[in-house]
């Protein structure tokens, strides 16, 4: 997993989402990730796929990807 930790002690990770195309999309996926525990960021790009999360510590993959799952996409990695 690409994680990186900030002088904060927050944790930043870049996942790559497939099936977003617009803005609606991008608001789907944030929504859904910001519900998991810790996440205090979240921004989503339809145009590259990528959705960057900000949490205070190291989130699981599974959780990430159900909320994916949920908003109606698919988590492929993390970048």
């Amino acid at each position: 997993m690409s994680a990186q930790t900030d002088t904060q002690g927050s944790v930043t990770t870049v996942y790559k989402v497939s099936g977003m195309s617009c803005g609606h999309c991008e608001g789907s996926v944030s929504g859904e990730i910001s519900e998991i525990a810790g996440v205090t960021s979240v921004k989503a790009v339809a145009s590259t796929g990528e959705v960057t999360v900000v949490s205070e510590a190291a989130l699981e993959e599974e959780a990430v990807r159900a909320a994916v799952d949920e908003a109606g996409f698919e988590l492929v990695g993390t970048v």
